[in-house]
């Protein structure tokens, strides 16, 4: 799955960092944005394959960052993972409802992330 694009949406940099360097180590290409505008302007000229979306972000939530990026017909077969550090009664369903295709808690799993991302990618694909 090497050189697959994929776009990170975290507020917090050092979630962005990490998960950065982690994707990268596996020969992803990776880009990131900190908040939703500028995620909606990557992907003006970006197409990833999947998104890791952080579920908290200050201004517009990953639930709705979700929602816009799905009604843009380009966006359908992105794989979306909403991201949480709070996984609260709920939240997945939200995630999925607004059209999340996986839901993952932090702290991230360092060994056990780029497997989980393969696995996304390759059911996509199925």
């Amino acid at each position: 799955m090497s050189n697959e694009p994929i776009l990170i949406i975290d507020d917090h940099p050092l979630n962005l960092k990490l998960m950065k360097r982690l994707l990268e180590a596996e020969q992803y290409q990776v880009l990131s944005a900190s908040n939703a505008e500028e995620a909606l302007k990557i992907l003006e000229r970006f197409q990833p394959k999947l998104i890791l979306m952080d579920f908290r972000m200050p201004e517009i939530n990953g639930v709705e960052l979700t929602r816009k990026i799905r009604s843009n017909p380009q966006n359908r077969d992105i794989v979306i993972v909403m991201v949480t550090s709070n996984d609260e009664k709920g939240e997945e369903q939200k995630a999925r409802a607004a059209g999340c295709d996986g839901y993952i808690t932090k702290p991230i799993n360092v060994q056990t992330l780029a497997g989980l991302i393969a696995d996304y990618l390759h059911k996509k694909k199925s």
